[in-house]
Order: C-alpha cells, then sequence, then structure tokens
C-alpha cells in the first residue's frame, strides 16, 4: 500500500476541502486494487492507471461538494453506480452516509458486494435492478434526500429515472463532461413534469487535468406523478419534451 505515490489525490482533496484519515486513504487504495483486479476479467472501467483513477473516478466523485453540504444529507441512491462511481468514494469519505447503489448488470453488483464487504463499508448496500423497476420497491419512491448518477444518458431521460426517487425539498445532481447549455434546456419540460426544478449548474475543470465538468442541481418541488418513470426502456427511447 506504501509503494503509491498520493501527492496528486491529497492535492486533489485539499483543493476540494476533504479531508480524509489513514484509514480512508487505505480504504481507497484497497478499491483500486480491487477495482483493477476485477477489471482483469470484467468490464468495469477504461481507466486503470493509478493516477487517472484518482482523478478521474476517486477526485471526480468527491468533487460533488463543490454543489452539496455533505453533512446535510442523510440518504444517498447512486442510479447506474457500475462499479461504484460516485457512491462508494462518498461512503468512504463521508462514512455517515447511508447509500444505495442501483444497477442493472448483477455481475457488477457482485463486484460492489466484494468493495463493500473487504473495506469494511457499513450502511450502504448494492442493488441488482433497473431505475424503471426499483422504484416500486418499498420505501425507494421519494425515499431518498440525494439521488446523484454518473450515467451516461441525456439529462431529460436521467431526470425520469432519478428524480421520483428524490423526496420533497431533496436534490437530484446528475455528472455531467462538458458544457449542458443545449441538454438543459432540452431537459426542461421533463424536469419540470417530474416535479423538479433546475436549481444550478456549475462548471469546473477537474483538478490536474484540462477535462471540463458539469453539475447539473435539480430541486424537487412537488411529488413526481405515479406513471414516472414510464415502463423500462421508454425513458431512454422517448424522453419527455421530445415524446410526440
Amino acid at each position: 500500500m506504501s509503494d503509491y505515490n498520493l501527492e496528486g489525490f491529497q492535492n486533489g482533496l485539499w483543493e476540494l476541502h476533504v479531508e480524509l484519515s489513514e484509514e480512508q486513504i487505505k480504504q481507497f487504495l484497497q478499491y483500486y486494487e480491487l477495482l483493477v483486479e476485477w477489471n482483469s476479467f470484467m468490464n468495469l472501467t477504461a481507466i486503470t492507471e493509478f493516477d487517472q483513477v484518482i482523478t478521474k473516478h476517486f477526485l471526480d466523485s468527491l468533487s460533488v461538494v463543490k454543489v452539496c453540504e455533505m453533512d446535510q444529507i442523510g440518504k444517498v441512491l447512486d442510479v447506474g453506480t457500475g462499479a461504484g462511481f460516485p457512491g462508494i468514494p462518498l461512503k468512504i469519505a463521508f462514512p455517515e452516509l447511508e447509500i444505495v447503489l442501483l444497477d442493472s448488470l448483477n455481475k457488477r453488483v457482485k463486484f460492489l458486494d466484494e468493495v463493500i464487504q473487504r473495506l469494511g463499508l457499513k450502511g450502504i448496500r448494492a442493488v441488482h435492478g433497473r431505475a424503471e423497476e426499483f422504484v416500486r420497491t418499498e420505501g425507494a419512491r421519494e425515499g431518498f434526500d440525494l439521488v446523484v448518477s454518473r450515467a451516461v444518458a441525456n439529462l431529460s431521460s436521467l431526470s425520469e429515472y432519478c428524480l421520483p426517487y428524490v423526496k420533497v425539498g431533496g436534490s437530484f445532481i446528475s455528472y455531467k463532461s462538458g458544457k449542458v447549455k443545449e441538454e438543459l434546456a432540452a431537459a426542461e419540460k421533463a424536469v419540470s413534469v417530474l416535479g423538479g426544478a433546475i436549481e444550478n449548474t456549475v462548471y469546473f475543470q477537474l483538478t490536474g487535468t484540462e477535462d471540463e465538468r458539469s453539475f447539473v442541481c435539480i430541486r424537487k418541488k412537488k411529488e413526481t406523478p405515479k406513471k414516472y418513470p414510464r415502463k423500462a426502456g421508454l425513458p431512454g427511447k422517448e424522453p419527455i419534451g421530445a415524446v410526440r
């Protein structure tokens, strides 16, 4: 564990005003090693080089602190978590959070279960399911203070997947690459129909890189109509606002 050069990680954490104990740093390193190990026999990420994982997965996941006071959050849902981003980095850095990781691929959920067990994380679980279906689980609809997603989908579709889970007064924060001006305009109707309002959009450069990132912060203003999300596949194929 001591062979890693942590300078870039420490600098990035300092920029984000995130303080980690030695134990938390160790958990991040264990996570990295499990990611590389499992990635050798299943497709989790194209990024495996240590400094790149630190920057483009770990620090990128934690960058949500730019727009969200994590000590004000209780329950978090990470939709389309994949290899556990941003949910697992958030759990390591802010262990008081109660987190559900949702992914539609069972192989990835098995990896997440292994990470949770090996890192000794409590108050976090991985769930195999689609966003359109897990919402019917008891306590899931409008049961979360914060829903996050780094999934690659247009904002209209993502809003339909995510906003039904957000309690009134809570937030959905979408992690995006680059500028999202056109996407924002196209998503306005969907966000409104689903009971949300686009509160703000924050553009920033990922620490130590020239990569442009965005956070779209959507506040839940009223309950989402029960007919949303629509049945599996429809939110992606026919985003609200684009439906004829």
